[in-house]
């Protein structure tokens, strides 16, 4: 499941991320790589010691947290540390499955994978995230301030940058319902189910929905 959220950052919180990513201190991308994927990954990412990472990645995860779709896709119980990267032209990062388990103690199992667009698609050539599904392979460049949220286990690639710059937040997560068909089944139906509460509130099938959606959550969930 690809679900893409739109306006995650509001405006006024782009143009304060965008500029304090002009004065960041940038690092190779490949020293936060895994074995495999330091062999296809060419991007720089803010250094995560530092105090400008950690700042950013506060908002950011907060603006998460407070999204009701990004709650309702991905149902978090951990959310890691994001990256925030920059792809100049010429860089790329190749096809890769990202690391099934990540962080330092206590280590999470990585279930969700979410990038967060930071420019428009209109200052940068290239660059799209390419998401490969069960039904052929999904292109994503979203507006500055989107976001997009797919299994981690999925085999996807960011397409080299032919002109201009590439900016985006990444972060990955430990979902409470580890399989993504079953997150995909709920997600699916508490959209019908929040659609009933609003237009039948007090109708029997409305009842019959939300006690199905609780329990299949009750019945999957690992926390």
């Amino acid at each position: 499941m690809l679900i893409r959220i739109p306006a995650i950052i509001d405006k006024s919180q782009l143009i304060v991320i965008q500029q304090a990513l002009k004065d960041a201190p940038f690092v190779d991308g490949r020293l936060s790589a895994g074995m495999h994927a330091e062999k296809v990954k060419r991007n720089e990412e803010v250094d995560q010691a530092s105090e400008m990472a950690q700042q950013l990645s506060k908002v950011l995860i907060g603006n998460l947290y407070n999204n009701a779709t990004f709650r309702n896709a991905a149902l978090p119980l951990k959310v890691a540390t994001p990256f925030f990267a920059r792809y100049e032209k010429g860089m790329t990062y190749g096809d890769h499955i990202d690391d099934p388990v990540m962080g330092q103690e206590p280590r999470f199992r990585c279930d969700v994978a979410c990038t967060v667009f930071l420019n428009d698609p209109q200052d940068y050539e290239g660059g799209e995230l390419v998401v490969r599904t069960a039904f052929g392979d999904q292109t994503v460049k979203l507006p500055a301030g989107d976001a997009v949220v797919y299994p981690a286990s999925s085999l996807h690639h960011v397409a080299e940058v032919s002109r201009g710059q590439r900016l985006v937040a990444v972060t990955w997560l430990q979902s409470m319902v580890r399989d993504p068909a079953r997150r995909e089944l709920l997600y699916e139906l508490n959209l019908a189910r929040e659609k009933l509460m609003r237009e039948k509130p007090d109708a029997e099938e409305t009842a019959q929905v939300d006690h199905s959606y609780t329990n299949l959550v009750r019945m999957w969930a690992e926390v």
